[in-house]
C-alpha cells in the first residue's frame, strides 16, 4: 500500500454508495481524502470510520467549487485525483416536466461536472500530472422513458468527459468516463436469492476505478463500461 503516484483525492457528491466504497479503496491506499455533497452529516459514519475530511458545498455553483478546492488545497494540497459523482433526478412524463426542476437537475449533473472539472484542470496542469473521473450511468448511453432529465445531463457529462480528455491527455491529466450500467448494490438494495450478483458491487467498482488510475499513460482509457453479468446491454 502507498506506493501510487498519486497524494490526494477529491470526490465530490458524495453519499454511502459508491463514493463510500471509493474513499475507503483511496485511504486504504494511503491517500488523503476529501468528501463533499451539499448534505455531509449523512457522512457523519463514514468520517468517523476512515478520517476523510468533509465539505459541505453545492458543485453547480461556481463560487462553492471554487471554496472546495481551496480548503482542500489548504487542508491537503491540491488533489491529483478528482472524482465528480453528483448528479441530479427528476422523472415523470415528458410534457408535465416542470421546467425549473429540469433545469436544476442540468446544473448538478453537467454543469457542476464542468465547474468541479474546470477547477481540478486548473490545479493539474501546472504539475503535468493528475487525473480526472467522471461517473456516469446507463443514461449516459441510453434515454429511458419518463427520465429525459437524466439522460440529458448524463450525456452532456459523457460529452464533456470525452472532449476534456482529448484536451487534457497530452497535458498529462488522464480523464475517463465510467458508465455504470446497472443497478449499484446497497442496505436497499439487495441481490435476490435466484439472482445472486446481480446489483453491481460498490467495492467492485472502486477497484476499478483504481485499477484505471494506476494505467501507464501509453495505455490509457477514456472510458470503461460496467455491469453486472445478467445486465442486458
Amino acid at each position: 500500500m502507498g506506493t501510487s503516484r498519486f497524494r490526494t483525492a477529491l470526490i465530490v457528491g458524495a453519499g454511502e454508495g459508491l463514493s463510500a466504497a471509493l474513499a475507503r479503496r483511496f485511504v486504504r491506499e494511503e491517500l488523503k481524502v476529501a468528501i463533499s455533497a451539499r448534505n455531509v452529516s449523512k457522512l457523519k459514519a463514514l468520517v468517523a470510520e476512515t478520517g476523510v475530511l468533509a465539505i459541505e458545498g453545492d458543485a453547480s455553483r461556481p463560487d462553492e467549487v471554487r471554496r472546495l478546492f481551496a480548503e482542500v488545497e489548504e487542508e491537503y494540497g491540491a488533489p491529483d485525483v478528482v472524482v465528480y459523482n453528483a448528479s441530479g433526478r427528476v422523472r415523470g412524463p415528458f410534457v408535465e416536466l416542470d421546467p425549473v426542476a429540469v433545469a436544476e437537475s442540468l446544473a448538478i449533473t453537467a454543469y457542476g461536472g464542468f465547474l468541479v472539472a474546470q477547477e481540478a484542470a486548473r490545479a493539474m496542469m501546472p504539475k503535468g500530472a493528475g487525473a480526472i473521473l467522471f461517473t456516469g450511468a446507463s443514461a449516459s448511453v441510453k434515454g429511458y422513458p419518463q427520465s429525459a432529465p437524466f439522460a440529458m445531463g448524463k450525456f452532456a457529462l459523457r460529452g464533456l468527459a470525452q472532449s476534456v480528455a482529448r484536451e487534457l491527455a497530452p497535458k498529462g491529466i488522464h480523464v475517463a468516463h465510467f458508465v455504470i450500467d446497472g443497478g449499484i448494490r446497497s442496505a436497499s438494495r439487495i441481490d435476490p436469492a435466484d439472482a445472486p450478483d446481480s446489483f453491481l458491487s460498490p467495492d467492485a467498482i472502486a477497484d476499478s476505478y483504481w485499477h484505471l488510475l494506476n494505467q501507464d499513460r501509453s495505455a490509457w482509457t477514456w472510458e470503461v463500461e460496467l455491469r453486472p453479468w445478467v445486465e442486458r446491454f
